[in-house]
């Protein structure tokens, strides 16, 4: 994804606001997470499209921080669920418990009643456990003895992986995988701006007071909501429909995957395009767009053949050259 442009004059006027707040809030948010603005751009894509984020990165590049500050910048509740062997799916969800004083069982809710959830490691867990996280992600809500209790709106799953250490892992299977609408990485910074890292933290910064470092609300709830219907208005013209069906169904017969993206994968690009050309300025989607989203919608959905690994192919150059084969519509 590419830095914003300026507004042009399609953008519908009940979402300018929306736009401009949002835009404000990566600003906001870079003030204390250095480099980071594709992955801020992703989370924000993704809380205009009501979908979910897997975050990969080694340990130390400022995930934790960066979903507390979107959450802060936002003013958005925010829990951090760290995901263990021993975590039961009631941890996640709530659960029952008997009440001595009234002799009756009250709901007791889990940490998933809240609007961002950062779900660390979840590959840490067992399947039972990434299952419940997994059915709350998809209906929203959570049901306990046959009623059902919907989860608060805005309400987004942001879980992390470590991408080098696998020892005593329990991976997602591709369906569980699939749920996720992008898997965004978060890189190490660049010499400049670990340099600026270290220059805030010498300043006095404490990454436990975001207050203090100047954080606060610059966007809402009702602002995501208008931007949802402003992107819900972005125009797709045909030949971009047919280029995102191509480019998903080339990946289903390129040589180097034995999993290509399903018909859900080209749903997620279709929204995740519309969502981005929106924040862009514009009320349409141009191949552009879809090019600048494939990767990090389609990464997640596609699986190697062990051969190709072994010959060190990665997903993402793989994408890449779909992209470069699939003729681009003008």
């Amino acid at each position: 994804m590419t830095e914003a442009v300026a507004v042009q004059d399609s953008v519908p006027a009940d979402g300018q606001h929306a736009r401009e707040a949002l835009t404000r809030l990566r600003t906001e948010v870079a003030k204390v997470v250095v480099g980071q603005d594709a992955v801020v751009s992703g989370l924000v894509i993704a809380l205009l499209c009501r979908g979910h984020v897997l975050l990969e990165g080694v340990p130390g590049v400022a995930k934790t921080l960066l979903i507390r500050t979107l959450s802060l910048a936002l003013d958005l509740s925010t829990k951090r669920l760290q995901f263990t062997p021993d975590l039961m799916p009631g941890d996640v969800t709530g659960s029952l418990i008997f009440d001595n004083r009234t002799s009756a069982f009250t709901f007791r809710e889990g940490p998933v009643f809240t609007n961002l959830l950062l779900a660390d490691e979840i590959n840490r867990t067992p399947p039972k456990t990434q299952s419940a996280l997994l059915e709350v992600m998809e209906e929203r809500q959570v049901s306990v003895e046959g009623e059902a209790r919907p989860l608060p709106d805005p309400f987004i799953v942001a879980a992390t992986q470590n991408p080098i250490e696998y020892e005593g892992t329990y991976p997602l299977p591709e369906a569980q995988l699939d749920r996720f609408l992008l898997k965004l990485s978060v890189p190490l910074p660049s010499r400049d701006e670990e340099l600026g890292v270290l220059r805030a933290h010498h300043a006095g910064f404490d990454p436990r007071d975001l207050k203090a470092a100047g954080i606060g609300p610059v966007a809402g709830a009702a602002d995501l909501a208008a931007g949802r219907a402003a992107v819900q208005r972005v125009g797709v013209a045909e030949g971009v429909l047919a280029y995102i069906v191509d480019l998903c169904r080339a990946t289903r017969t390129s040589p180097s995957l034995e999993l290509g993206a399903s018909p859900r994968g080209a749903t997620a690009l279709m929204a995740t395009a519309k969502a981005w050309a929106w924040l862009l300025g514009r009320d349409y989607v141009t191949p552009d767009d879809v090019k600048s989203l494939a990767r990090p919608t389609l990464r997640h959905r596609v699986r190697l053949r062990p051969e190709a690994a072994l010959e060190g192919v990665t997903v993402d150059a793989v994408l890449d050259s779909v992209l470069a084969t699939v003729p681009t519509p003008r």
